[in-house]
C-alpha cells in the first residue's frame, strides 16, 4: 500500500479496503489466517461440546515492553478458553482503526497476533475492519472472539465445587502487567523492571489437566480485578471462606513500592499471563510440581486454602492479624485492557 497512515475510505468497503485487508491484513497474518476477512467461517469440530468466548481490548499505551494489544488480545481469548478446560482452535479479529493511524504500527500489531496466535496454536478464521474518524478511538480497538473444543469429559471444572480444604495456588507475581503499563503511562521508572506477563497459557493447562484433571475444582485466569476479584467470586460461588497467608501472596518488590506510590492495593491489580487454581488437597504437590515446570508459571506457590464459611476472604499475616479482602464497588485504577 502507498498509503502510511489509515484513511477514512479504508473503511468504505471498496478497493481501499480490499487493499487493507489483502496486502496489509492477511499478509501479515500470513500462515495463521485462513479465511478471506470474511464474517463468517466454516471451520471442523469433532467434539459434541465447545466454547465460546469473546472480548474487546482498549489498551493504553497499545505497545509496551514485551507485547502491544494485539498479543493481549489473543493471548487474553485463548487464556478464557482454556480455563474453562477446553482446547483453543479457532479465533476471529475485529479491528475498530482511527483516522491517522500509522500503517507501519498496524502491521506490528498484526505481526503479534501472528507470532502470538503460533505460540498457542490458534488459527484466525474470520474478521472485520472498521475505520472511524479522528478523535473517535484510542488508535486501535481489538475485538476477538474464539471457539475451544471440550474433549475431556471426566474434566469437571466449577467454582461451585470448592470444599472446605482445598488450596488455593496462583501461578506467578501479582500485579506486574498493570504496575508495567501505569508505569509507561505515569513516568514511574518501574517499567524495565516490571514487565507485562502477557502469555497464552493454553500448553500449560493442558498439561495440567492431562496430568492432574481430577484434583482440580477450577481455574481463573487473573485479569482485569485482580486476584481479590477472582477469590471473592469463588467463595461467593461456593459459600466457603478463602483464607491467604500474606508471606506466601508472589509480589515482586518493585510491584509493591509501585503500588505504594499509586495508593492501590496489589491484589486488585491485573495480570495477563497468572492463574488461580484451586485444587482438592491431595492433589496440590502434584499441581504445584507440574505448573513449576513451565516457564510461564515456575513461580507457582501454594498461598491459602478454602475454609467453612459463608462467602468471605481474607489474608492473615505472620502475626496472625487478619485483613478483609472485599469485592470492590467499581474500579480502583483506569481499565487497562
Amino acid at each position: 500500500m502507498s498509503d502510511e497512515t489509515i484513511k477514512l475510505d479504508h473503511g468504505a468497503g471498496g478497493g481501499m479496503s480490499q487493499e487493507l485487508i489483502n496486502d496489509v491484513i492477511a499478509k501479515t497474518l500470513g500462515d495463521v489466517y485462513i479465511g478471506l476477512m470474511e464474517d463468517s467461517a466454516d471451520v471442523p469440530l469433532d467434539t459434541a461440546r465447545i466454547a465460546i468466548t469473546t472480548d474487546s481490548f482498549v489498551v493504553n499505551p497499545l505497545f509496551f515492553g514485551n507485547g502491544d494489544i494485539g498479543k493481549i488480545a489473543v493471548a487474553g481469548t485463548v487464556n478464557d478458553l482454556a480455563v474453562s478446560g477446553a482446547r483453543p482452535r479457532y479465533l476471529t479479529l475485529a479491528l475498530i482503526i482511527e483516522e491517522g493511524f500509522a500503517i507501519s504500527d498496524l502491521v506490528r500489531v498484526l505481526e503479534s497476533v501472528r507470532a502470538t496466535a503460533l505460540e498457542a496454536g490458534v488459527l484466525i478464521v474470520a474478521g472485520d475492519t472498521k475505520v472511524v474518524h479522528r478523535g473517535e478511538a484510542d488508535g486501535l480497538y481489538v475485538n476477538t472472539a474464539g471457539v475451544g473444543l471440550h474433549d475431556r469429559p471426566e474434566l469437571k471444572l466449577s467454582s461451585r465445587g470448592i470444599r472446605p480444604g482445598d488450596g488455593v495456588i496462583v501461578t506467578g507475581n501479582l500485579g506486574d502487567h498493570s504496575v508495567h503499563l501505569l508505569s509507561l503511562r505515569e513516568g514511574l521508572g518501574f517499567e524495565t523492571r516490571v514487565l507485562s506477563d502477557c502469555a497464552p497459557l493454553n500448553g500449560v493447562l493442558a498439561d495440567l489437566f492431562d496430568r492432574c484433571g481430577a484434583g482440580i475444582r477450577c481455574v481463573r485466569d487473573v485479569t482485569r480485578g485482580g486476584l481479590g476479584t477472582v477469590l471473592n467470586e469463588f467463595a461467593s460461588d461456593s459459600a466457603v471462606d478463602i483464607r491467604l497467608e500474606s508471606s506466601a501472596l508472589p509480589v515482586r518488590h518493585e510491584t509493591r513500592m509501585a503500588a505504594d506510590m499509586l495508593g492501590v492495593d496489589v491484589m486488585y491489580l491485573a495480570n495477563e499471563g497468572v492463574l488461580c487454581v484451586v485444587a482438592d488437597p491431595s492433589a496440590v504437590p502434584d499441581v504445584l510440581e507440574v505448573l513449576r515446570g513451565h516457564e510461564a508459571t515456575a513461580k507457582s506457590q501454594l498461598v491459602g486454602e478454602a475454609i467453612a464459611g459463608n462467602g468471605r476472604v481474607w489474608q492473615q499475616d505472620e502475626q496472625g492479624t487478619r485483613t478483609s479482602v472485599d469485592l470492590l464497588y467499581g474500579a480502583q485504577l483506569p481499565r487497562l485492557c
